[in-house]
């Protein structure tokens, strides 16, 4: 929550990243400057939209990252060259990948809505499945035969039913719905370069996504994906979606991980049930326990979207960006700022914790602890996972 200010709704408004409607990329020098200044070395998402919320423009930042580097401790720091910004768009223009950003009429306005959206992302396939009714399907990679039946008939039946099938092209569970969505329309999210397709096994499956569907990741061009990269994949995967089916999971798993994000970001959650006994149940049987609705076929997930069905999106449609006050200015003494660095850091460890339980464990305000945590990022100190939640490095 910014400053304490809530939606009408009662929704706190702090994902809301800029005090007045942000401004994409309109020419080829912008888009450059903001891969530039995401690309930079310690800027994650929430250190971005600060950098552009404080100064405007995201050549502006760039021009101001190495002496708010250095203010956080960090001497010599040097920016993402524009050399190496070229190259990466230089490899999506080779692979056909369109650069959604922020704020462009482009960017799904669901996606928008999350705590931590990309502030851009790389596509490649049909931009107007965007646009459409979105379902999310996730589940065990070593899924068994009755739970690739069901994924399968489930993607087929939703599908039919005018809906996209988001996943993450994993082994499993994921390839089986995006095989049968094809024809009706189906979402990839990669958690590696969108031109990377992972497992080498679906290689032709993502093929025919990017030709009849649409591949997309935030990661950059060429990027093998590694462990980190798809819990960050995950929280696209579900804020894309209205709603989230896991089909099997463990109890311990990334379909799990989806799940919880999807609970964070206010998805609906459904899952399949299975037999006690079997390990690739119980996630599913745990989320059904906690209160998701259980699903015995498509039409309980129909059921269930009837009663939020929106209208569709027009694809020159711009995100509604909703305003929200600048941050207070600094009136701590460089002391008393050295101080709740240190709070912030004694409060945190290994073991992320939500970024609002911190601040109110720290007893200050969200517009407070804002560019702390900012600082601490850009300084290598702490790490901000998705779902909101923060973690010590060092």
């Amino acid at each position: 929550m910014v400053g304490g200010q809530e939606t009408e709704s009662g929704r706190p408004v702090d994902h809301i990243p800029f005090p007045h409607p942000l401004t994409p990329p309109r020419s080829e020098e912008d888009a450059l400057a903001w891969l530039r200044l995401l690309r930079s070395r310690r800027v994650g998402v929430a250190t971005f939209f600060r950098l552009m919320r404080e100064h405007g423009t995201a050549q502006a930042a760039l021009a101001a990252l190495p002496e708010v580097a250095k203010a956080a401790g960090v001497e010599d720091y040097r920016a993402c060259s524009p050399e190496a910004a070229r190259r990466e768009a230089q490899a999506a223009r080779h692979a056909g990948a369109e650069f959604i950003a922020f704020g462009d009429p482009r960017y799904p306005r669901h996606l928008a809505e999350i705590s931590d959206p990309p502030p851009f992302f790389w596509a490649i396939g049909d931009l107007s499945l965007l646009t459409r009714p979105t379902v999310a399907m996730v589940g065990a990679r070593n899924a068994s035969s009755l739970g690739t039946r069901m994924a399968r008939r489930l993607a087929q039946e939703l599908g039919a039913a005018g809906n996209v099938i988001v996943s993450g092209l994993a082994r499993g569970i994921d390839t089986a719905a995006h095989k049968a969505a094809l024809e009706t329309g189906t979402i990839a999210v990669m958690a590696g370069g969108v031109d990377v397709i992972y497992p080498t096994e679906n290689t032709v499956l993502g093929e025919e996504i990017g030709r009849g569907g649409l591949r997309l990741s935030e990661a950059p061009m060429g990027h093998q994906p590694q462990a980190r990269n798809f819990p960050q994949r995950n929280r696209i995967i579900s804020g894309l979606a209205r709603a989230v089916v896991v089909v099997e999971a463990a109890a311990r798993s990334g379909s799990l991980i989806t799940a919880r994000a999807a609970l964070d970001q206010g998805r609906e959650v459904l899952a399949v049930p299975g037999h006690p006994f079997d390990a690739r149940a119980s996630g599913c049987n745990m989320l059904i326990r906690d209160g998701a609705t259980l699903v015995r076929g498509a039409q309980d997930v129909i059921e269930m979207l009837d009663t939020m069905r929106e209208p569709e999106l027009a694809l020159d449609t711009a995100p509604e960006i909703v305003e929200i006050p600048a941050p207070p200015p600094e009136t701590r003494t460089p002391a008393e700022t050295r101080a709740l660095h240190q709070q912030i850091l004694n409060r945190l460890g290994p073991s992320p914790v939500a970024e609002d339980q911190l601040i109110r464990d720290l007893a200050v305000t969200a517009a407070e602890a804002a560019p702390e945590l900012v600082t601490l990022e850009l300084d290598g100190r702490i790490q901000r996972q998705p779902g909101g939640l923060i973690n010590r490095l060092n």
